[in-house]
């Protein structure tokens, strides 16, 4: 099934607000949220695979010329594989959409765990004084999703636990339903934590409710 393009509205964004909100009624643990369209330009990254792949060429046709008795002026080959790999650069430089095409998905998820890290630090999910927060995070085009846990929730909660809920961010994203997404996993995050943090009396709000879009 072709994935659908995701999208997200100012009604999304309002409607996560509120549920963070309602979320953490339920719990002392703080939730944020993180959408990131793409979490690295991938340039460098496509260009060396596409680089390798010129090279990898340079190397097997002329063992293949060679082997069917194809003759050819090794100076003008040499021009063909360095004017195709300088076009091959402006493409990926002016059509950023087809940088992924040539990144190993290790690598695209690798990029976006870093950035999930980032956003769980910018944003200061860290700095809870009860160390109960979490980032919740997905980014569409590499088709990932991630809960980064602070101390005091990884502690009680094992990241298998969260497991399901990334798998279901992924699905609803795939669908183009960011904000379904979005809203269950918030329900079901707060659920969790409530087992391990319930709310307390007077408890502060030190993290913002609110999704943020990259």
């Amino acid at each position: 099934m072709a994935r659908k393009k995701a999208t997200i509205t100012a009604t999304d964004h309002q409607q996560i607000a509120q549920a963070i909100r309602a979320a953490e009624r339920r719990t002392n643990g703080e939730i944020f949220a993180v959408v990131a369209h793409r979490s690295d330009d991938y340039f460098f990254v496509s260009g060396f695979v596409i680089a390798l792949w010129t090279l990898a060429i340079s190397a097997v046709l002329p063992s293949a010329a060679w082997l069917y008795g194809v003759t050819f002026e090794p100076v003008i080959f040499a021009a063909a594989q360095f004017i195709s790999l300088i076009a091959s650069l402006l493409v990926l430089k002016f059509v950023p959409g087809l940088r992924l095409w040539f990144v190993p998905k290790k690598i695209a998820f690798q990029r976006a765990s870093a950035e999930a890290v980032r956003q769980f630090l910018a944003h200061g999910v860290h700095a809870t004084s009860t160390r109960t927060g979490i980032l919740i995070y997905v980014s569409l085009a590499e088709h990932y999703a991630e809960v980064v846990a602070d101390s005091g929730i990884a502690e009680k909660v094992d990241q298998s636990q969260w497991d399901g809920m990334v798998a279901d961010l992924v699905a609803n994203a795939g669908r183009g339903d960011v904000a379904k997404g979005f809203l269950t996993a918030i329900d079901r995050a707060a659920g969790l934590l409530a087992l391990h943090f319930p709310p307390v009396p007077g408890q502060e709000n030190e993290v913002d409710d609110r999704l943020v879009e990259l």
